[in-house]
């Protein structure tokens, strides 16, 4: 940016009533849970105020690693981003998220999604049916059961009588990509989860979709946060290289590739089927790179027009231990 786009970081601060260091959280891989609880004491101790983590299939327990986390730190907000919602009754997910409550009250924030169909049905062997009308009901549930300490549904998919032996205030977000998902969570939701969208298309339709369900259901509008790809170097060609091995897996996914090719960046897939072309103009729109300054002046820049946060992955380069800690101090430095 040049001295006549600089942005003020008292502006910022003014505008949105936060600081920016509040603004900023970033992604911790939760493939070995004890790494993962190293590294979120690493990140409150660099001054990062907020962690994601998502769960995998194949990873361990998410929630159970934000509870042995939070008992090894005092201040660094926690949230999932997302849990899927299909292998787990949202009652024995309420009683997890009550367990994160009691352990660490105001500092765990509940993302929940109902992830992709090859995951949903190819792996656990679940239907996967009408994701938003799931999503809706499944997020009914959540919020009777932890708002109001008791449910008593009976919908399309669930019929739940439970009463709790108290209430807790836990923000729950849902996980967004496509237009609908966007009205849904400003119907709906505390708050909207982006994965992997480019951020023209959060302001183009994620952003102003959100601002329409919130307004026509009467509701403060929820913050949306924007998931950025950070990679901390200069060379071109790896970040292009490790930008396109990060892709590829999304890529294959129908959902991401709908919300790719929404946004301006088809993916093209192989006569047989099993490969995805990304464009690399998918990589440069997705991924942030440069020096610690250079993606501080970022950050800054994409607070200003309307995301309210931003949820960070690194890219790893060279060496993601090493990168990974310089992103932590860079954030709890902003």
């Amino acid at each position: 940016m040049n001295s006549n786009q600089e942005i003020k970081e008292s502006d910022l601060k003014s505008a949105i009533g936060q600081p920016i260091r509040e603004r900023v959280g970033i992604v911790v891989d939760g493939m070995d849970a004890r790494a993962a609880i190293t590294s979120i004491t690493t990140a409150e101790r660099s001054g990062v105020r907020q962690i994601w983590m998502t769960q995998s299939p194949f990873y361990p327990d998410t929630i159970t690693i934000f509870a042995a986390a939070a008992a090894k730190t005092s201040t660094i907000r926690m949230g999932t981003a997302i849990v899927p919602s299909y292998p787990r009754h949202p009652l024995a997910l309420a009683q997890q998220a009550l367990a994160m409550y009691d352990i660490a009250p105001g500092r765990f924030r509940l993302g929940i999604g109902p992830s992709h169909r090859p995951l949903m049905e190819g792996v656990y062997g679940l239907p996967h049916k009408k994701p938003l009308s799931y999503m809706r009901e499944y997020f009914q549930i959540l919020r009777s059961v932890l708002t109001e300490g008791k449910v008593n549904h009976h919908g399309h998919f669930f019929n739940v009588v439970a009463t709790m032996p108290r209430t807790s205030k836990i923000p729950l977000l849902i996980s967004t990509l496509g237009e609908k998902a966007f009205l849904l969570a400003g119907e709906i939701s505390d708050g909207a989860l982006s994965w992997l969208c480019p951020i023209p298309y959060l302001l183009k339709t994620g952003l102003p979709a959100l601002r329409r369900a919130s307004s026509s259901n009467g509701r403060s509008e929820p913050p949306l946060v924007a998931h950025v790809l950070v990679a901390l170097s200069e060379d071109g060609t790896l970040i292009l290289e490790k930008g396109h091995q990060l892709l590829s897996f999304y890529s294959k996914l129908p959902f991401y590739a709908k919300m790719f090719t929404d946004a301006g960046f088809p993916i093209t897939t192989s006569d047989d089927g099993d490969k995805t072309n990304v464009p690399d103009s998918l990589v440069k729109s997705l991924v942030i790179s440069g020096n610690e300054s250079t993606i501080a002046a970022k950050f800054k820049e994409l607070l200003s027009r309307g995301l309210s946060e931003l949820m960070v992955t690194i890219v790893p380069i060279l060496d993601l231990q090493v990168e990974q800690k310089r992103l932590m101090n860079l954030i709890g430095g902003l």
